[in-house]
């Protein structure tokens, strides 16, 4: 007997399935915080690992020693070289600083000719730190910076003053986050291609003697009215999309690479020469691949570290 009722192929919550226009995600929306802090940060995925803890969850576990796989993010210093001020949406003006190494390192070799001196605008309500990373400090070859909009908490004459004190300073992971806080991940998953309708969207194939194909859609919709719906299962791209994955876990942040280096390196990435972030389970994206990390905006459990009895080096596949 037919079945009349089953889950539907390929969620719609994840429209428009299109690449993404860069690997360096945008971030849409910050936490809110009271006071004047810097909300996120950014990294490289080295790879994964994997350690064993001591559940301090609310599990039947509790107390128990505890295995999990974990991803490395080598997190070089990254450097504040100005301030974006916004009203009502948008952008009053960036102010830049007006030293000539860092204006040259950030691209702006014409204004680093005659560096201006910073002038803030009188009316603005929201205020975000220009940053910079510095690719060019870890092992895997890349030497274009990324340059991104890191959200302020406090209010914006206290997120002003505080983006003021940090101009030209070089900005450590440590100074933003802390062990056993949550975290969210924003990425740019693996690219696949241009793949057909069953690996896309996970649709039944057909039989072979149905209409001499296997691997296509039998139906794309009614007769009336005469149009293919958006929700029709077609073949498309794959991967390269951005993602957002909330509450993961830093179960450790560590300034001495040696701590999680296999001897041989990361496969695909080589050694970690900077601080480092261990974060629990995967993340979206391959290796050596730009890692947006944000302060999680849902997750209000108090900080509590994590306590660490095992940390691999061996080499992983």
């Amino acid at each position: 007997m037919a079945r009349h009722n089953r889950p539907r192929r390929g969620s719609l919550a994840f429209r428009p399935r299109k690449r993404s226009s860069t690997d360096m995600p945008r971030v849409g929306e910050w936490p809110l915080s009271e006071k004047p802090v810097l909300l996120g940060y950014a990294g490289y995925k080295a790879g994964m690992s994997h350690i064993m803890y001591v559940d301090q969850s609310k599990s039947h576990l509790k107390g128990r020693e505890r295995f999990s796989p974990v991803t490395v993010i080598e997190v070089p210093e990254m450097i504040v070289y100005g301030a974006r001020l916004m009203y009502h949406g948008q952008t009053v003006k960036d102010v830049l600083t007006d030293d000539k190494d860092i204006l040259i390192q950030a691209g702006f070799k014409k204004r680093a000719e005659n560096p201006a001196k910073p002038e803030y605008p009188e009316q603005f309500d929201e205020v975000y730190a220009l940053m910079y990373t510095q690719p060019a400090k870890t092992t895997f070859g890349k030497k274009k910076i990324e340059k991104m909009i890191i959200g302020v908490g406090g209010t914006p004459k206290e997120a002003l003053e505080y983006v003021k004190s940090l101009i030209n300073k070089k900005i450590k992971a440590k100074d933003v986050f802390s062990e056993g806080q949550y975290v969210d991940i924003i990425a740019i998953t693996k690219g696949k291609g241009w793949q057909g309708p069953v690996k896309r969207f996970g649709i039944a194939t057909q039989r072979p003697k149905s209409t001499g194909k296997v691997r296509h859609v039998g139906n794309l919709g009614p007769f009336k009215p005469a149009y293919v719906p958006y929700e029709a299962p077609q073949a498309g791209q794959v991967g390269y999309h951005k993602r957002t994955e909330i509450n993961k876990l830093i179960v450790k942040m560590g300034a001495d690479p040696n701590e999680i280096n296999p001897s041989s390196g990361f496969s695909d990435y080589g050694i970690v020469k900077n601080d480092y972030i261990l974060l629990k389970g995967s993340i979206p994206g391959p290796k050596k691949r730009l890692v947006r990390l944000r302060l999680a905006i849902r997750k209000t459990d108090k900080v509590q570290p994590v306590q660490l009895s095992y940390v691999s080096k061996e080499p992983q596949n």
